[in-house]
């Protein structure tokens, strides 16, 4: 990997010339002849997962599409869901076959590699922000969020429960009791969403994914700029990061508020990498007033704002004026909303508490099935064991806030963000987009690096292709061939069996996963 710049050499005409440098690459510059293959190819696997959707997709009961003879069809009948299950899983699996051949066409990632993967991110998406939600229904969650605030009721205490009707609205029963783990800003913006949409399910969850999509532009904008700063070819950053199929689905197509989140961190990244560190900070405490996961920055944007030369008096002096002014936007936030900082009593939000894939996670399983053996409280044991291991991370975050050198300050806030999401007993698909950016733009090898962004690609996919899907009740109760069950394993098997092809039988994609290259050089 070539040698980071730092972020004060970059500046003014130093950066104008490292972006010069690092965007021509070398010798290619020729668009290859074909370069529109994978854009249709993923252009396709979009729209098989928007029709997909109609069958399969969370709506909620209150939706005025569940009476639509079309939408009754794909929704009711067998035939309809499986021909959606078919969709969803192929669809998904050519789009990630499409990302991968898209970078194959480049060797270099010449400047005229920039287009045409901005042009791939908006075809691929546009489909997407016209999907019944996927993969997730944390979107009527927001609605109902909403409709507190709108109802002058405190989210950080109450759960949608506390409204009428609040089963119609599609949120999973988990938040209905649930405090919002959400920040300050975004329960403005689910209140205004709420306000201008009258609660209407489709204009709200199309509301929501705009602001998905502005964070969407937010990382198409930073991710390339920081990575010049860095010395690693935007172009190839843009693609691994935003273009990346995992990224685009769990954004757009399941309507994830760590959009906006992460665009916010991004952009905020970036303006203090280039000396503008008030503004930079500012846009971090905006984004953790989306999500709080992204106040792990802070320390490594105080190190930042310390500049190169800082002793540890000068790094402590900018900590700590990093801590005050992100704590004070915070509290004139909480302030105006009146909740103050509510939001930590909210860090307690619904879902699993482990996961089997999740490494802590299935440690923590075979210590209670093991201990439950002998008689005792196993599950007690296994979350002792959980808590650990988030002791652990913490310990990890406070290391790399302590050593390293400057020039890989984003690296290191890279690897302590990734510590606690690995450190975790529970890890879901948008945790591991959290990561995506920060590594792309600070330097994914041709190596192992990659490969192993491939691999967690595909499983992510798979597994979010038969985890979530809206299949009737009624139909689990009669003798209908299909029910929940058959259609998870049948669109796990469809998506596999597309995995499988991709990485051991394609011969334009096995290389991508099977080569023994070891040059580990960084294609720039």
């Amino acid at each position: 990997m070539p040698d980071m710049t730092t972020p004060e050499s970059a500046t003014g005409a130093g950066a104008r010339q490292k972006t010069e440098a690092v965007s021509a690459g070398g010798s290619e510059t020729a668009l290859p002849n074909d370069y529109w293959k994978p854009l249709t190819a993923g252009l396709i696997g979009s729209l098989l997962m928007m029709f997909g959707s109609v069958g399969i997709g969370w709506l909620a009961q209150s939706s005025a599409l569940v009476r639509n003879p079309f939408f009754i069809w794909m929704r009711a009948e067998p035939v309809g869901i499986a021909i959606s299950v078919a969709c969803i899983a192929v669809g998904g699996m050519v789009l990630v076959r499409a990302w991968l051949r898209l970078g194959q066409r480049f060797k270099s990632w010449p400047p005229e590699s920039g287009p045409v993967v901005k042009k791939a991110i908006i075809f691929w998406s546009l489909p997407l922000m016209l999907t019944i939600p996927l993969f997730s229904r944390d979107v009527y969650a927001y609605i109902g969020q909403g409709r507190l605030m709108q109802a002058n009721l405190d989210p950080y205490v109450n759960g949608i429960s506390a409204i009428s009707n609040w089963y119609q609205l599609g949120a999973d029963k988990l938040w209905a009791e649930a405090p919002t783990p959400y920040g300050p800003v975004f329960l403005w913006i689910e209140q205004f969403v709420v306000s201008i949409s009258g609660g209407i399910p489709e204009v709200s969850v199309f509301l929501f994914r705009l602001c998905s999509a502005v964070g969407v532009v937010l990382c198409m904008i930073y991710v390339p700029r920081l990575a010049v700063l860095h010395g690693v070819n935007p172009h190839r950053a843009l693609w691994l990061s935003v273009a990346n199929p995992l990224l685009l689905v769990n954004f757009l197509a399941a309507v994830h508020n760590d959009a906006l989140m992460i665009g916010l961190a991004i952009a905020g990244l970036y303006y203090s990498a280039t000396k503008r560190n008030v503004l930079g900070i500012v846009l971090i405490t905006v984004s953790i007033a989306i999500k709080p996961i992204t106040i792990i920055l802070l320390p490594f944007v105080g190190l930042l704002w310390a500049g190169k030369k800082a002793n540890w008096p000068r790094k402590f002096i900018y900590w700590g004026l990093t801590a005050a002014l992100s704590l004070g936007i915070l509290a004139v936030l909480g302030w105006i909303n009146g909740f103050w900082f509510g939001w930590i009593n909210g860090l307690s939000a619904p879902g699993s508490v482990w996961i089997w894939y999740a490494p802590v996670g299935a440690i923590g399983w075979v210590i209670a099935s093991l201990t439950n053996t002998f008689g005792w409280d196993g599950w007690a044991l296994a979350r002792q064991f959980w808590l650990a291991a988030k002791v652990v991370a913490v310990g990890i975050v406070v290391w790399l806030m302590f050593r390293g050198s400057y020039e890989r300050i984003m690296r290191r806030a890279a690897l302590a963000l990734g510590a606690v999401v690995l450190l975790s007993s529970m890890i879901q698909s948008w945790y591991v987009v959290w990561l995506i950016p920060l590594f792309a733009i600070t330097g994914i090898r041709n190596d192992w690096q990659v490969k192993t962004l491939y691999f967690v690609l595909s499983f992510f996919m798979i597994y979010a292709i038969s985890d979530q899907l809206n299949v009737y009740p009624y139909l689990q109760q009669g003798e209908s061939w299909i029910n929940l069950d058959s259609a998870r394993f049948a669109a796990a098997l469809i998506a596999l069996g597309f995995a499988i092809y991709v990485v051991f039988i394609d011969r334009k994609t096995r290389e991508l996963f099977l080569s023994s290259s070891r040059s580990g050089r960084e294609i720039i």
